[in-house]
């Protein structure tokens, strides 16, 4: 099913990146400030709950600027939001068309209207492919830029979410998988750079079938999902100065993913990850890193291979868990939704990586060439503490913690995976160099099944790891 919406190397990744920012540049116009349009924003009341408060909610007066900010980009192409007293309130996404620019005040903020459910950012040609591969032409959006506001669907949770659960990309009719705060899907050099994202539920940000893009300068605060999650096909990107505190991964290149959370599916490649910092322990953040390659399988058969390649992840401080492993869709249900085989990783490295505090590179995919180094560990790591764990892994969510028949398997313990050319280099523990560090930080293991299941968790299961050379 195809679905449109119409609004009224490394080194070849550096590159891409310069080249779209320089293009941006030269063809941006002046932008024009929302207030001169600001009689096109009529005033509304509703009722709105504080993630400060209670739980209890007020009645709120307020003007809604979404007709202002279109008229401002239909005549300038180019709009800036200044700060105010007051939020800007939108009650739907603002639509971008190619070569428009949205600015906002860093102290600007920017809050969705309760139960609309929506982004609140979007390009204007959207095209869904739930359903088969995205085919070479799909008319995309180019040249493309937000930077600057704080944006926010103001929810303190799941139950405190002011009924703004999803970032869809439209109230109506949305394209299936669409999920974020700003989403840019369909596009082709695109900048999002000096955002704060708040306290909401979608993704902060929000790419897939996208070529040529920088994602830089995000900062989350109370964030309830993803920081920067991208969905094949996606190529030659820039992802950097990533930091704040999200319930779920800071960054993620899914190429494939769960369908409820992804409008395609493919390869994503030359994308470079800098600069992502976690979080005191104390604020509750994930701090993890996901790699999620697989092979999409649609309901009428067909199958695509979704691996992800020449990717470098550097310069990335205390990040708990670098997830590199197969996981079933545990909303949607792990029969109804999963990879239909492992997935492969091909030249990943991993360098310059810091821990203040215990974190962990998880692998349980095919790999064909994974290199960690520059690691330095500033801490006394306790003497079972394994740095990169290679193997088939297996975990136990409980739905009902009194009730085992609730209970569901996380990831895919009977998966056999190989991996080939793996190495770790340069590893310094407390400012010591450890040459054979690979041999005592490195855990190679198979799954077993655990016979005592559930009196004790992970069930376990038959997969094995096989490591080659090079």
């Amino acid at each position: 099913m195809v679905r449109f919406e119409r609004a009224s190397s490394l080194k070849t990744t550096a590159c891409v990146a310069l080249f779209v920012a320089i293009t941006a540049f030269s063809q941006e116009p002046v932008p024009s400030s929302v207030t001169e349009f600001s009689a096109l924003a009529l005033e509304s009341t509703w009722q709105e709950v504080s993630p400060q408060d209670s739980g209890t909610a007020h009645l709120v007066t307020a003007k809604i600027w979404n007709a202002a900010i279109q008229a401002a980009l239909d005549k300038f192409g180019a709009i800036h939001i200044p700060t105010q007293t007051e939020p800007y309130y939108l009650n739907g996404p603002i639509v971008l068309r190619s070569g428009q620019r949205l600015t906002a005040d860093p102290r600007a903020e920017l809050r969705l209207v309760p139960n609309v459910n929506t982004c609140m950012v979007r390009n204007e040609h959207l095209v869904g492919f739930a359903d088969q591969p995205v085919p070479a032409d799909t008319g995309p959006d180019t040249d493309i830029i937000v930077e600057g506001g704080i944006w926010t669907t103001l929810s303190a949770g799941v139950k405190r979410a002011n009924g703004n659960t999803r970032g869809a990309s439209a109230v109506r009719d949305p394209v299936p998988g669409t999920h974020g705060v700003i989403l840019l899907q369909n596009v082709r050099h695109v900048t999002v750079r000096n955002i704060t994202v708040r306290q909401s539920l979608a993704f902060a940000v929000h790419l897939a079938n996208v070529d040529g893009f920088t994602v830089e300068g995000v900062r989350l605060e109370a964030h309830g999902r993803d920081g920067v999650h991208v969905n094949g096909p996606a190529s030659n990107g820039v992802i950097r100065d990533i930091t704040g505190d999200a319930r779920d991964d800071i960054v993620s290149l899914c190429a494939w993913d769960w369908k409820n959370y992804a409008s395609s599916f493919g390869a994503i490649h030359h994308i470079t990850v800098a600069g992502v910092v976690g979080v005191p322990l104390q604020k509750g953040s994930s701090d993890s890193i996901r790699l999620l390659p697989g092979i999409k399988r649609f309901p009428d058969g067909r199958e695509l291979d979704c691996p992800i390649h020449d990717i470098v992840i550097e310069d990335i401080t205390d990040i708990r868990e670098f997830k590199l492993y197969d996981q079933p869709n545990l909303e949607l249900g792990r029969d109804k939704d999963f990879s239909a085989g492992v997935g492969k990783l091909e030249n990943i490295t991993l360098r310059r990586l810091t821990f203040s505090r215990p974190g962990v590179i998880q692998v349980a995919e095919n790999v064909e060439g994974l290199a960690v180094e520059g690691v330095k560990i500033a801490f006394r790591p306790a003497g079972n503490f394994k740095l990169i764990e290679i193997g088939p892994m297996s975990g136990t969510y409980r739905h009902n913690a009194a009730d085992p028949s609730t209970w569901v398997e996380l990831f895919s313990p009977d998966r056999d995976i190989t991996v080939r050319g793996f190495a770790l280099r340069d590893v310094q523990i407390d400012g010591q160099a450890m040459p054979g560090a690979a041999s005592s930080l490195v855990q190679i293991a198979d799954q077993h099944l655990n016979l005592d299941y559930p009196k004790t968790t992970p069930r376990g299961g038959r997969g094995r790891v096989r490591m080659d050379a090079p």
